[in-house]
């Protein structure tokens, strides 16, 4: 089903990232991981990938940065980005908001806690 596409998904979260990485080789992507959005960039820069998997929140660089700087990147603003955000429930007690969402050029958006299935499908959708 995935022909052997490549999708980075960067999360400060080690579980999910594990858990996300499983379901989605499972479906025949070959996955690679990052922890925070400065390590996502450095990831993307040394592979490409098909699809990026980013968390919104994460130290050093959040998932908006890493976002704004691959769409404004030529070399880089034609991968898919999907953004994962607990931001919905959690927008009264963070510094991020809705409109910062909107404001980037993100492909697609999954709240936390993320549905896998509905994950691998749209990553399968874009890659």
């Amino acid at each position: 089903m995935a022909d052997g596409k490549y999708v980075l998904v960067v999360d400060d979260d080690p579980d999910l990232v594990e858990s996300v990485a499983m379901n989605l080789e499972a479906k025949g992507f070959e996955v690679g991981k990052a922890y925070d959005g400065v390590e996502g960039l450095e990831s993307v820069k040394a592979r490409r990938p098909d699809v990026v998997v980013l968390d919104v929140m994460m130290p050093r660089k959040d998932g908006y940065e890493v976002c704004a700087q691959l769409k404004s990147d030529s070399a880089f603003s034609g991968i898919p980005v999907i953004l994962l955000t607990a931001v919905g429930s959690a927008v009264n007690s963070t510094s991020y908001t809705h409109r910062d969402g909107m404001t980037t050029e993100a492909d697609e958006y999954i709240a936390k806690p993320v549905d896998l299935d509905q994950l691998a499908e749209l990553v399968a959708e874009l890659a």
